[in-house]
């Protein structure tokens, strides 16, 4: 029995789906307003409602990964973190918390009971904010050591660095290297022994002098570590002083004081309404409940449509892809069949073919009275021929060529003759002198393609017939054999193009082949 073709879902409509589904979430959202009563609270229902919309999509993704099954929530529930809000479980447990946490702030605070978070909160605050305040006590008493040190430090930077200046403006030079060279330029005078006495005197005393400058240049050194150590030591004092923590210890304290100011505030306005508070939420609870129903009934049915829908698709694609593929392969195997034909049909072309016949014209050419029988075998599209039919001539006679150069090989002759008197007879030729032999263009090329030299003089021919009946037959000997041996290379390049892949770019090679 044939197998019946199932019917196609139908797409569902996703401008319908949205708009009921907005309108539907608008009436939600408005018994969720009115289900939490406080401004606070509102704020954090709009959150709430946000955060199912991402869900939303959420689940669409989970539409992609489920194709097919019939689910409500519970697919994208499965891409969620375990610690997410359940939207398997009604909307209450989400959005209710609300007002559970007016009724627990309604509740007296107990020593011996557990406390509601609301008090719980209160507690941790009030913990958090003593904390801050030992701290900011601890932090303000030690920052006036801080700045005394700063102070000081400061003095000290200044004052050595004054003393430096001075030190250094006595010396008239920067660094050591300066004095050693001014010394080793004063002593080459003194040794060069072209100074006066008085002025030898008052060298050497220079010389003495800069010695006692230059071990100054030491003290210079350790006044210019001591600088740099009050240097580091004033901007650590500084990064002390500039502390973001201490900033962020007041940003905190009065974050705190905020906060427990709103819990007081909110704790004195729930507790005198509590019995209106109870009553409003059971209300709200049920319209609430009812509502959200309704929008899970209508995602429901618009996911699992549309994943039938796709489900379908898909099938569909796989059918008409796997018929693609097999139309495909079976066009690259007749391809492939039709490359490896052609290399055989290539290959099975006899040998020599073309080598035969040009060896039988030229012999039939140059022996006319030989009458070789030419050889039949199988023409092919690829074979090679004498590009023209050769006419015989006369022993003895040269060609002619009208309107053309004559090109001759051997005779003793240098000068072309004219259109007139090249037909003499025979025996004018011969008492004129050796007869004059000439070739075609066509003949040479012929002769070239076979590897026989031409002949220069008639008296070379039967030498040249005898080379080309060698050839001959050394061509017929080895047909066969030659025509098998290209038969199995053909047969190993199909195995090896075939196992490479690249069995069509044999083809290519066919063609360059033909050309060459």
């Amino acid at each position: 029995m044939a197998d019946v073709k199932p019917e196609k879902p139908e797409k569902p409509d996703e401008g319908k789906f949205q708009g009921e589904l907005s309108k539907l979430q608008k009436e939600h959202e408005g018994l969720m307003k009115n289900l939490v009563g406080t401004p606070g609270a509102r704020r954090l229902s709009w959150r709430s409602m946000q955060a199912i919309k991402r869900e939303d999509g959420e689940r669409m993704k989970g539409v992609r990964l489920q194709v097919g099954s019939s689910w409500g929530y519970a697919a994208a529930r499965q891409r969620e973190p375990a610690d997410a809000p359940s939207s398997n479980a009604p909307l209450r447990d989400v959005y209710h918390n609300d007002v559970k946490a007016k009724l627990d702030l309604s509740k007296p605070a107990s020593s011996s009971g557990p406390q509601t978070p609301a008090q719980q909160r209160q507690a941790a605050l009030r913990k958090e904010l003593s904390e801050i305040r030992a701290t900011q006590s601890s932090k303000k008493s030690s920052k006036q050591n801080l700045f005394e040190r700063q102070k000081a430090l400061n003095d000290s930077i200044t004052s050595k660095i004054a003393a430096q200046k001075l030190a250094r403006a006595k010396v008239p030079y920067k660094s050591t290297d300066e004095i050693d060279d001014a010394i080793a330029r004063l002593e080459a005078k003194v040794e060069a022994g072209n100074m006066k006495l008085v002025d030898e005197r008052r060298t050497l005393e220079s010389i003495s002098q800069m010695k006692k400058q230059k071990k100054s240049f030491a003290a210079f050194d350790e006044t210019e570590a001591a600088i740099a150590k009050d240097r580091a030591s004033l901007a650590d004092i500084r990064k002390q002083l500039d502390d973001p923590e201490a900033k962020a210890l007041s940003d905190r304290f009065t974050e705190i004081t905020k906060e427990l100011d709103s819990i007081k505030a909110e704790q004195d306005g729930v507790f005198q309404n509590l019995n209106s508070l109870r009553d409003e939420r059971t209300k709200w609870q049920k319209e609430q409940q009812d509502k959200f129903q309704e929008i899970k009934a209508l995602k429901d049915a618009y996911y699992s449509q549309k994943a039938a829908h796709r489900e379908y698709e898909q099938e569909a694609w796989k059918v008409r892809r796997e018929k693609q593929r097999a139309e495909r392969e079976a066009y690259e195997k007749k391809k492939k069949m039709d490359v490896a034909n052609e290399l055989l049909e290539q290959a099975s072309f006899k040998a020599f073919t073309s080598e035969i016949h040009t060896c039988e014209n030229l012999i039939a050419f140059l022996d006319p009275s030989s009458a070789v029988k030419k050889t039949d075998g199988p023409v092919s599209q690829f074979k090679a021929s004498v590009g023209r039919t050769v006419t015989a001539e006369p022993k003895g006679m040269k060609v002619l060529k009208k309107d053309e150069e004559d090109y001759f090989i051997g005779g003793n002759s240098k000068k072309k003759g004219g259109k007139k008197g090249k037909a003499g007879s025979g025996e004018a030729a011969s008492s004129a002198g050796p007869a004059k032999f000439s070739l075609s263009i066509g003949i040479l090329e012929e002769l070239a393609k076979v590897d026989v030299a031409p002949p220069s003089s008639q008296e070379d021919v039967p030498g040249v017939i005898e080379k080309l009946k060698g050839k001959l037959e050394h061509y017929k000997e080895n047909q066969e054999k030659v025509t098998q041996e290209n038969i199995t290379k053909a047969k190993a390049r199909i195995a090896e193009l075939e196992k490479a892949g690249k069995l069509e770019d044999a083809m290519a090679d066919l063609s360059v082949a033909d050309q060459a």
